[in-house]
């Protein structure tokens, strides 16, 4: 039996973030799916999944997981309670615990992706959090402007799942 990889694994978006009007760095200029963002390759869905948390952050104040997952996965859509409280089991803190968004936005994406996608099936290609710390960390300095050289992702996204 063949494994299939979740929507948001296939679309190299582990947020599962909407079509909307953003032109995300990375974006497939075409794709097969009408309502979810498809990108070249994953470090640029983690990119825009932590842009989207900073943005939460710094312009509308969400500072503890709850008010973070309500914007992120509104109760009209989402079990919003019950999908906080995954995120907040993942990153060992209360749902309404103020934290650093800023210095929690690696363990932050790594807990949403594993919520929006599960965990990865036991022997496979995937680490826990579908994908490698590296990766994370350079989705991390291309979301935060510290580091965003191309050939750079290239080589990290290929090398390190």
């Amino acid at each position: 039996m063949q494994y299939i990889l979740p929507r948001g694994i296939r679309n190299n978006n582990p947020g599962n973030i909407r079509i909307g009007n953003n032109n995300w760095q990375g974006m497939k200029k075409t794709g097969f799916d009408p309502n979810f963002v498809e990108f070249e390759n994953p470090v640029y869905g983690l990119r825009a999944l932590m842009k989207i948390l900073l943005t939460y952050y710094s312009k509308y104040g969400l500072d503890t997981v709850q008010s973070i997952v309500n914007r992120w996965a509104p109760p009209h859509e989402n079990a919003t309670d019950s999908y906080a409280a995954h995120v907040a089991k993942i990153l060992k803190v209360k749902r309404f615990e103020i934290i650093d968004v800023p210095k929690q936005l690696i363990p932050l994406a790594k807990a949403i992706t594993v919520h929006e996608n599960g965990y990865p099936k036991k022997n496979t290609i995937y680490s826990k959090y579908w994908y490698s710390d590296n990766i994370y960390k350079q989705a991390y300095f291309m979301a935060t402007n510290k580091f965003s050289d191309k050939y750079e992702v290239k080589q990290l996204v290929y090398n390190n799942f």
